[in-house]
């Protein structure tokens, strides 16, 4: 089962049908580790309506409230090669390096809510920045206990030449206004998605293709409730928290994003997370 978030209420997509839930909290409602069940019990007085199926194509936001949002890095091997080559010449190539080999994982703060558009929303390239992408990420749903309860896109903007310069400059690369997308939904799921799940990341420019690729998730050198349990390991999360899972696409050194380019984000079984860049 899938849910949006939408200004009128709460979605529900079962079996190809939609159902509306008003007058209930987000936070309370998604930071529940039973919500698979809470939503089945909910499915036994609620009728399908078209109203609920127009709302998720005309009032749709970011599935999140206060929760925050984290990010993982490094967690693929061309993410690994992809910081190195940004990093040469500053000399922090090989910290990406050892981070890949790692017990330890990179864990960082991504950002507040404020910061972050759903799907159909602007994201943003820093003006003082001169090389952008953006990262398709498999993004978990964590209530406050740690339980995975679900699964989002998450596009997690970058600004290569800012990290590139100086690891240290890592927040400025990567929290600013309009620095991450996520949705269009959450899966809710108990099990994990299947390793076989694959990811695409489309940019447009003037309606034409410039760069697309794709990877499966079991390309990922860490478990996804490895990540969590890191990001969790000193943090409390009273509304739960979204993480992001790292990137296995990285577009080259001869690419950089445009103002007016649209980001297309594909992940089998969660749906697809469509932005402009502003």
């Amino acid at each position: 089962m899938k849910i949006y978030k939408t200004n009128t209420g709460i979605v529900i997509e079962q079996g190809h049908q939609y159902y509306l839930v008003q007058n209930k909290n987000w936070d309370e409602f998604i930071n529940d580790d039973k919500i698979e069940s809470k939503i089945n019990n909910l499915l036994t007085s609620l009728q399908p309506s078209a109203e609920a199926a127009d709302l998720i194509k005309t009032d749709l936001q970011a599935p999140m409230e206060n929760q925050e949002l984290w990010a993982c890095g490094v967690t693929y091997l061309r993410s690994k090669v992809g910081r190195q080559e940004e990093s040469k010449s500053s000399g922090g190539a090989d910290f990406y390096a050892k981070v890949y080999e790692a017990e330890r994982p990179e864990v960082f703060f991504k950002s507040t809510p404020h910061r972050v558009v759903g799907h159909c929303g602007k994201v943003r390239i820093r003006k003082d920045s001169t090389w952008d992408v953006p990262e398709p990420e498999l993004t978990l749903v964590v209530t406050s206990s740690g339980k995975i309860i679900g699964y989002t896109i998450g596009n997690d903007m970058s600004s290569r030449s800012i990290e590139g310069e100086n690891p240290l400059y890592l927040p400025q690369a990567k929290t600013y206004d309009g620095c991450a997308a996520v949705g269009p939904c959450i899966l809710i799921s108990n099990e994990p998605l299947k390793p076989s799940t694959a990811i695409l990341l489309e940019i447009f420019r003037n309606n034409t293709i410039v760069f697309s690729g794709s990877i499966t998730i079991d390309q990922m050198k860490r478990t996804v409730t490895e990540l969590a349990a890191y990001v969790y390991r000193a943090c409390s999360f009273p509304h739960g928290c979204l993480i992001m899972t790292g990137t296995g696409i990285v577009p080259g050194s001869d690419f950089t994003l445009h103002q007016g380019d649209q980001v297309k984000i594909s992940i089998e079984g969660i749906g697809e997370l469509v932005n402009e860049v502003a």
